[in-house]
């Protein structure tokens, strides 16, 4: 397995992995889910980087960091395809956004996600996030918050 920043021969991957779960544990796809894939060029130009877990041409897994101003970045869209859940690609994709965005200046990195989504909320716990109040949130499914707050040395 390799993780690999995106590609245009990655997009459809990473709409159809996200939208495969969302939709499968959701029942739908929200405004704020189709802004995201609508707009993938725009967000990579304000410095948002999808990485994706690769084997043999086949995307495992994806996930994207971006940043929202003020030293803040949000880690959103990770997925995995279902047959390649466990194997340790949507914690690596996960682990690779959290570094690029401290790479480019994250003072705190934070992300949106359902209590029912227990292996993400394991791989969040394990990149060192902690939960944190949701407060606004854009998505109905969106009911824990994490956070991550870069230490300076």
């Amino acid at each position: 397995m390799k993780i690999e920043k995106f590609e245009d021969k990655y997009r459809q991957a990473f709409i159809d992995l996200n939208t495969e779960w969302i939709t499968k544990l959701f029942g739908k796809i929200e405004p704020d889910d189709i802004e995201t894939f609508e707009h993938i060029d725009e967000l990579i130009a304000e410095g948002a980087m999808i990485f994706f877990a690769v084997e043999d041409e086949k995307v495992l897994a994806a996930c994207m960091a971006k940043p929202t101003g003020g030293g803040e970045w949000e880690m959103c869209k990770m997925g995995a395809a279902g047959q390649y859940t466990g194997t340790g690609a949507g914690c690596a994709v996960f682990e690779k956004c959290r570094d690029y965005a401290i790479e480019r200046g994250a003072k705190r990195l934070f992300l949106v996600s359902n209590d029912k989504l227990g292996p993400a909320l394991h791989i969040f716990k394990k990149a060192g996030f902690r939960e944190c109040p949701v407060g606004h949130c854009e998505y109905e499914r969106g009911n824990v918050a994490y956070e991550y707050i870069v230490e300076n040395d």
